[in-house]
């Protein structure tokens, strides 16, 4: 593992990935995943990064979920083949999802209106009708009479893949229970929808559901054919938050260099602000509001009740949280910091690559990433 003199060498701020700890967050989920019988199909949208991609146990063909068409376009570049893209379909983008099937990457879009199945079919495209199983975004009510119409115009065309949901509402719950219920209203919700397109005679054999939380804490899968998730192989506060993991097992930290000091209102500042931390406030609608990040010393670990209370553009404010009881300590100019995330995928689209502590040990290691849509 680089010590701290090796993390002297980089330039502040940067996004750090802990090999170990990824590969053990990724290992995890594909765990659970068999144990409750269905495919795991990974969400890339935070790792954006064929490096950690390369770092699922499927190595480099899929399944893979996406949310933009830059990573569909990327990671079939990487020989992933077998590509979910799991935002609604805009029409004008069905000349680019098109031409990666032409260069023999399984893509599938996913829809939930008439209007979008009607360009779907007309383009030959496979398609999965989302299902709304919390109200949380997108998709079609289970019994909604429009989901037989739209499974019709797909089936016409030969493009009828099956039906997905997303529980996005289980981030504003706490604990493995409530959890559980999300992944249980995700399984009905998309097992029910599946049964009213085969009773109407039409084909459902993909039948597919996930979130983080829901992953995680899913007790019986039956009639789900996969599970989807993301996070997972970073985590981050939010999920620590709502016990979804621990702060241990965070995988990214935005390295951070203390440039000051504001002895009477007791600040500590540091070269990290929102430009580098991101402005996502997720943990302050929580029971414990983590700032802009948990404070942690060089190694990673969590110096006592300390966060980054406020940010600017390129300067991090840290303090002690409201009703510590501990002082602040002493952290001289050039202390180097490592700062934990509210949001993995917000602060990592900060950044172009990651320092990577490898799981194997050695010197430092370089991964791009990449953006765009």
């Amino acid at each position: 593992m680089p010590s701290a003199a090796d993390l002297a060498t980089l330039r502040t701020p940067t996004l750090l990935l802990d090999e170990a700890k990824m590969k053990r967050n990724i290992a995890r989920l594909e765990e659970r995943a068999d144990a409750l019988g269905v495919a795991l199909r990974p969400h890339l949208k935070t790792a954006k990064s064929v490096e950690v991609a390369r770092r699922l146990s499927n190595g480099g063909a899929g399944p893979i979920t996406v949310s933009t068409l830059a990573e569909a376009e990327v990671f079939h570049g990487a020989g992933f083949t077998d590509i979910l893209y799991a935002v609604g379909i805009a029409p004008a983008k069905l000349d680019r999802v098109t031409a990666l099937r032409g260069k023999g990457g399984a893509v599938t879009v996913i829809l939930d209106s008439v209007e979008q199945a009607r360009a779907v079919a007309d383009a030959g495209v496979p398609a999965l009708i989302e299902i709304d199983s919390d109200g949380h975004r997108g998709g079609l009510a289970p019994d909604d009479p429009a989901l037989v119409e739209i499974g019709r115009r797909l089936h016409a065309g030969g493009t009828l893949r099956g039906v997905m949901t997303h529980a996005g509402e289980s981030y504003g719950v706490s604990g493995r229970a409530a959890h559980a219920e999300f992944a249980e209203r995700e399984r009905a919700a998309c097992v029910t929808a599946a049964e009213a397109l085969r009773a109407a005679g039409l084909p459902c054999p993909v039948v597919s559901v996930g979130s983080t939380p829901t992953a995680h804490a899913a007790r019986d899968l039956t009639g789900a054919t996969e599970l989807r998730a993301g996070v997972h192989m970073f985590f981050d506060l939010v999920m620590a938050g709502i016990g979804v993991c621990d702060l241990d097992d965070i995988a990214l930290s935005v390295l951070a260099t203390v440039i000051g000091h504001q002895p009477a209102r007791g600040w500590i500042l540091v070269d990290a602000g929102w430009m580098a931390l991101s402005r996502d406030r997720g943990t302050a609608a929580q029971a414990v509001d983590q700032g802009y990040g948990v404070v942690c010393d060089v190694d990673g670990r969590p110096i006592p009740d300390l966060i980054v209370a406020s940010a600017n553009q390129e300067h991090g404010v840290i303090a002690l949280r409201p009703g510590a009881e501990e002082s602040l300590p002493d952290l001289p100019v050039g202390t180097p910091l490592r700062i934990l995330p509210n949001h993995a995928c917000a602060t990592a689209a900060q950044h172009g690559h990651y320092d990577v502590l490898p799981a194997g040990g050695g010197g430092l290691e370089v991964w791009s990433r990449f953006g765009g849509w």
